[in-house]
C-alpha cells in the first residue's frame, strides 16, 4: 500500500484502535462523558453519537443541538440525507453558545452513489454545506460503479486538509473491504455498516482489527419498524430489568463493550437524553454471552 511498511503500520493500528480515552462532556460537567476510540488516522472517534437518517434540516438542525447539549460529541449525516446544511447549523449554534468547540465536535458524512462520477466535487459541496472547516470522517456511502477512485478522490482530500478520516460504508465481507483497501494509500478507519443484537458479523470486526479498522452500526436499535422487536426480546428485557434500564439502554451498552462505535437515530430529545446515558452501568460477562448468543445473522435491509 503506497510503499509503506504495511505490517507495522497494521502492527501500530491495531494498538492504537484498541485504546480509548475519554471525550469532553462540555462546559457544565453534568453530561455522560462518552469514551472514545483512537482511529488508526490519529484521531479520536466518540464511540456513541446521532445519527440523523431522515431528518430534514429544520429537525436535524434541533436534533444536533439538543444532542450536544446532552453530551454528544459525534454526529453522522450523509449527502443523502439533504441534511448536511442543517447538522452544520446545529453544530455552530452549539459553539457559539460556548458549548463546545470545533475540536470537541466529530461529524461523518458520506459521498452518495450519485456522486461517484465527480466525487471531488461531492467532497466540495459536504464541506461547504457543513460549514465547519474539515470533515471529520467521510466514507463511501455504499458499493458502486468507481467506488475505488472514490475512495482515492478521498485520499486525496485527507492529503488537501479537507478530511481527517476516510472509510467505507455498506462493506460487509473482508473481501470487499480488501478490494477497496489493497490499493489505498491511507487504510479505511471505519466501516459503518448495519450491526445489531440479531445481526452482530462478529467476523468483519474480528477481519478488521489487523488494520486497526472499527466496524461502526447504523440502525443499532433494529432500525424503522423493527425497534420493537428487539425491545421485546426476553434476554433484553431480563438484563434491562436487572439493571434498571430500559432495552434500548441495554442494546446501545452492548454494542459499546463489544468494541463498536454506535450511532442510534433520533430527534426526540427524550430518546436523545435516554441513549446517551449508558455510562453508569456495565454488562457482565454472562450477560454480554447471553446477547452475543441472539446472532441470527438476519440484516433487516439490503443496502
Amino acid at each position: 500500500m503506497g510503499g509503506v511498511n504495511v505490517k507495522k503500520l497494521m502492527i501500530l493500528a491495531l494498538v492504537m484502535s484498541l485504546l480509548t480515552t475519554g471525550c469532553s462532556s462540555g462546559s457544565s460537567g453534568e453530561n455522560p462523558e462518552v469514551p472514545c476510540f483512537t482511529l488508526n488516522s490519529g484521531y479520536r472517534m466518540p464511540m456513541l453519537g446521532l445519527g440523523t437518517w431522515t431528518q430534514d434540516n429544520a429537525t436535524a438542525e434541533e436534533s444536533v443541538y439538543t444532542a450536544i447539549r446532552e453530551g454528544y460529541r459525534l454526529i453522522d449525516t450523509a449527502r443523502y440525507y439533504g441534511n448536511e446544511e442543517g447538522v452544520g447549523r446545529g453544530v455552530r449554534r452549539a459553539i457559539d453558545e460556548g458549548l463546545v468547540s470545533r475540536e470537541d465536535i466529530f461529524v461523518t458524512t458520506k459521498i452518495m452513489p450519485g456522486n461517484y462520477s465527480d466525487p471531488d466535487s461531492a467532497i466540495d459541496a459536504s464541506q461547504k454545506s457543513l460549514g465547519l472547516g474539515y470533515i471529520d470522517l467521510m466514507l463511501i456511502h455504499q458499493p458502486g460503479y468507481n467506488d475505488e477512485g472514490v475512495y482515492k478522490a478521498l485520499e486525496r482530500g485527507v492529503k488537501a486538509g479537507k478530511i481527517r478520516s476516510i472509510g467505507i460504508s455498506n462493506y460487509y465481507t473482508p473481501e470487499e473491504f480488501e478490494r477497496i483497501a489493497r490499493n489505498a494509500d491511507i487504510i479505511p478507519a471505519v466501516v459503518q455498516n448495519e450491526n445489531h443484537i440479531y445481526f452482530q458479523n462478529t467476523s468483519l470486526q474480528k477481519y478488521l482489527e489487523r488494520y486497526g479498522t472499527i466496524v461502526e452500526s447504523w440502525y443499532p436499535l433494529g432500525g424503522r419498524g423493527h425497534t420493537q422487536e428487539l425491545f421485546s426480546d426476553h434476554t433484553i428485557r431480563r438484563i434491562a430489568a436487572s439493571h434498571g434500564k430500559t432495552p434500548a439502554q441495554v442494546i446501545l451498552r452492548w454494542h459499546v463493550q463489544a468494541g463498536y462505535v454506535v450511532i442510534p437515530g433520533s430527534k426526540n430529545e427524550l430518546h436523545i437524553t435516554e441513549n446517551i446515558n449508558i455510562f453508569d452501568f456495565t454488562l457482565t460477562n454472562d450477560e454480554m454471552t447471553s446477547i452475543s448468543a441472539l446472532d441470527r445473522q438476519h440484516r433487516f435491509e439490503l443496502w
